[in-house]
């Protein structure tokens, strides 16, 4: 009975971590074609679609990832904006958003069709290719 629950435990602990480990996609791996479709103006959403703010994730380098333009107003829509000074691309095509510290404060993943913000943070549900 013991063994049973430390190995439970031991499931859990594990699942907890390989959930929450991302990994950089190594972008020199990948076919170019590819990964046009994911440069270029994205919109921020939330999850009626009523809010917006539009970014612009760029393929040049920068401290703590790639280059991200952010309209001006995005802040007064989504504050988590106003912090937000990367991006990133992980493995499985998952869009990660850093602050100055490099601390990943937004993912965006699709276990569907489309990107999901995790964690939502200040109304940001989605993100969609514009």
């Amino acid at each position: 009975m013991k063994w049973a629950a430390v190995i439970a435990v031991a499931m859990t602990i594990s699942s907890a971590a390989s959930g929450q480990t991302l990994k950089l996609m190594d972008l020199k791996e990948v076919d170019p074609a590819m990964l046009k479709d994911i440069y270029g103006a994205w919109e921020l959403q939330d999850a009626k679609g009523k809010k917006r703010c539009r970014v612009v994730l760029k393929s040049e380098s920068t401290i703590g990832g790639s280059q991200i333009d952010i309209a001006k107003d995005c802040a007064r829509t989504f504050p988590v904006m106003d912090e937000i000074a990367a991006w990133r691309l992980y493995e499985g095509w998952t869009i990660g958003f850093a602050d100055a510290t490099r601390k990943l404060r937004i993912r965006f993943s699709t276990p569907e069709n489309r990107y999901v913000a995790e964690p939502e943070t200040d109304g940001i549900f989605t993100i969609v290719k514009k």
